[in-house]
């Protein structure tokens, strides 16, 4: 039995989580593999090599970090401490797209992938030519995935039930038209209507029939479109990450341990001078329950991917009653120590509301400036 029920709240704040039984922090609330997930263009473009379907890596850690490094002989201490077995590595025979198991193809075939096989040399093909106009609109650090939109299309259209299908996708929808608008501004710039109606034209030519149809009219792809923008979670893995985490729970002597620490500092070094801070296998995922979890800027959960694809884990941070709200950051660490002035003008600008949570709430008095301006102000006077 769940420990949480998912309800609506009202009509500026949507669904909300609240949980059903009592959670300390450390305690698991919930795990949910997403309705369809993808890698983004750019990180499959720069050969991050990830199973097509759920993203879990098709490298090894030393592996990952002589081609993040671009050093051919780097070599890993304590290569027993992370097992990563690729042996069950498979691929589509019509398009030949990797996966991690029979398991995933089987799973990518039966939701969306039948309808969007294709082959990746044939450059006239329309994923290939959506695909090719997408990139210079959206580059890194990407936020989301045109082909993340394709999949939801044909999740819909190759479900046995199109109407269930299509009720599950807008459940995730509660905006207004002006908002939706709105966030197409922040993904596609000042030019987006001409580069929207561009997209909605190829998208068209990739995946079309009545049961997509109202999601191709210009109002419906705005809001398909901006759905993806705002509930698209962002998911990354890395097998060098997660062969570092079990390196470091390792117990080591003193001096083996700073042995390591040199060095995870100079692999670290050399793979930024490579590769800067792109490291990630990166992409985004719709989850149904997980996005249900509103902002708070003192969340008292938060999500992460610990079983290196993109199955997501919710965890209590801290203690949490029946009844209370679960919520998590949309902000990251560094933004949530910023001011409340300062975390709401990113707030709104990203996901067009106004916090008000208890932490921002508490905070009311505060001057109406931002961390930035409130930093400038204070070298100002330095000077």
């Amino acid at each position: 039995m769940s420990g949480y029920e998912v309800k609506t709240c009202n009509s500026k704040k949507g669904k909300a989580m609240f949980a059903t039984k009592n959670y300390e922090a450390g305690d698991i609330i919930l795990e949910e593999d997403p309705l369809v997930s993808c890698q983004f263009a750019w990180n499959a473009a720069y050969k991050y090599i990830a199973c097509d379907h759920c993203m879990r890596p098709l490298e090894t850690p030393e592996q990952n970090v002589r081609r993040l490094s671009a050093n051919p002989d780097f070599v890993l201490p304590h290569p027993d401490c992370f097992d990563m077995c690729l042996d069950n590595i498979t691929s589509c025979e019509h398009c030949g797209v990797y996966y991690c198991s029979e398991s995933c193809r089987q799973q990518a075939y039966s939701k969306y992938h039948r309808t969007i096989c294709y082959d990746p040399n044939d450059l006239q093909h329309p994923i290939v030519v959506l695909l090719e106009a997408w990139k210079p609109l959206h580059y890194p650090p990407e936020t989301t995935s045109i082909m993340l939109l394709v999949r939801i299309l044909a999740f819909i259209q190759q479900s046995p039930n199109p109407g269930s299908a299509i009720a599950t996708i807008k459940q995730f929808c509660h905006r207004t038209m002006n908002e939706d608008e709105e966030i197409l501004h922040k993904l596609l710039g000042e030019q987006f209507g001409d580069q929207l109606n561009m997209l909605r034209e190829l998208t068209a030519n990739v995946v079309n029939g009545d049961s997509v149809q109202e999601f191709l009219t210009p109002e419906g792809f705005c809001s398909l479109m901006a759905l993806v923008g705002t509930n698209g979670q962002g998911i990354g893995t890395s097998p060098l990450a997660m062969w570092v985490n079990s390196v470091v729970e390792l117990t080591l002597s003193d001096d083996e341990r700073k042995q390591l620490d040199v060095f995870l500092t100079r692999m670290y070094d050399k793979v930024q001078e490579e590769s800067g801070t792109f490291l990630n296998t990166e992409g985004s995922g719709l989850f149904q329950l997980q996005s249900a979890c509103n902002h708070s800027c003192s969340p008292n959960a938060e999500s992460s991917f610990p079983f290196g694809n993109h199955r997501i884990q919710l965890k209590a941070v801290k203690s949490i009653r029946i009844g209370d709200e679960i919520c998590i950051s949309y902000l990251d660490e560094c933004f949530l120590q910023r001011s409340r002035h300062s975390r709401q003008k990113e707030l709104a600008q990203n996901y067009l509301f106004i916090c008000e949570c208890h932490r921002c709430l508490s905070e009311s008095s505060q001057p109406e400036y931002t961390s930035e301006e409130e930093m400038s102000d204070e070298e100002d006077a330095d000077d």
